[in-house]
């Protein structure tokens, strides 16, 4: 096991141990325990009550964070010439089809999000092996499949994230940086778990949240009641 440095020690001394705090008190918490130089992101993982392996209890959507995530998130905009324009004077970091479908081909991934139109997805069907381990996939659920190119590129460019049960009943989103105030990091957190309760499936039976952590970037995580986050 790895040594832990005496910051990480002082960090992991002040989460009291069994301790589920507020979200409030969580929020202003994983601020003070963060132990690394650089703006480190703070996520959160919510654990649900169902069983992603049946398609009736998969949830997946997209929340749009009141105050960002606090990253330059780069957008590449797949669309044909028509709809260039739209797509840069939106923001898109890349623009255009052809040449980006070939550099995909190759292997380049160098993008946090696809946004593309429905009649260009039959050629990214292909590209799946490359696209789809990676996250990068669009898909008209996450609203990266549009005719509406400039609105989902400047979404995503002001903090909409898209999110997807793992295969253990857990949702990780990151929802800002440690430089965020402490209420802005609890608005995100609420702002997502309000989406989740809201999509929560008529199949899943007994508690629908199991759990909530807060953490930063090698940071110890910090247990939320579920309860505080209204």
């Amino acid at each position: 096991m790895a040594k832990l440095t005496k910051k990480q020690k002082e960090a992991l001394s002040k989460v009291e141990k069994g301790r589920i705090y507020n979200l409030e008190e969580g929020s202003a918490l994983v601020k003070e325990v963060n132990t690394t130089k650089f703006d480190a992101s703070v996520d959160i993982a919510v654990r649900l009550g169902v069983d992603p392996r049946k398609a009736n209890q998969m949830v997946r959507g997209v929340v749009s964070l009141p105050h960002g995530t606090g990253k330059d998130v780069k957008v590449l905009a797949l669309v044909t010439p028509d709809k260039e324009a739209e797509a840069k004077e939106a923001g898109a970091d890349y623009v255009g089809l052809d040449e980006y479908l070939q550099k995909i081909k190759e292997g380049w991934t160098d993008v946090d999000v696809i946004v593309t139109m429905p009649a260009v997805m039959g050629k990214l069907g292909p590209l799946g092996r490359v696209l789809g381990p990676r996250g990068l996939m669009p898909n008209p659920k996450s609203g990266t499949v549009t005719m509406e190119i400039g609105k989902a590129v400047t979404e995503v460019k002001a903090g909409k994230i898209d999110f997807k049960v793992d295969k253990y009943g857990i949702i990780h989103a990151g929802i800002g940086k440690v430089s965020f105030d402490a209420a802005k990091i609890k608005e995100n957190a609420q702002e997502l778990i309000s989406t989740l309760i809201k999509m929560k499936p008529t199949a899943a039976k007994g508690t629908y949240v199991k759990s909530i952590y807060l953490s930063s970037t090698m940071s110890p995580g910090i247990a939320i009641d579920s309860k505080s986050v209204n």
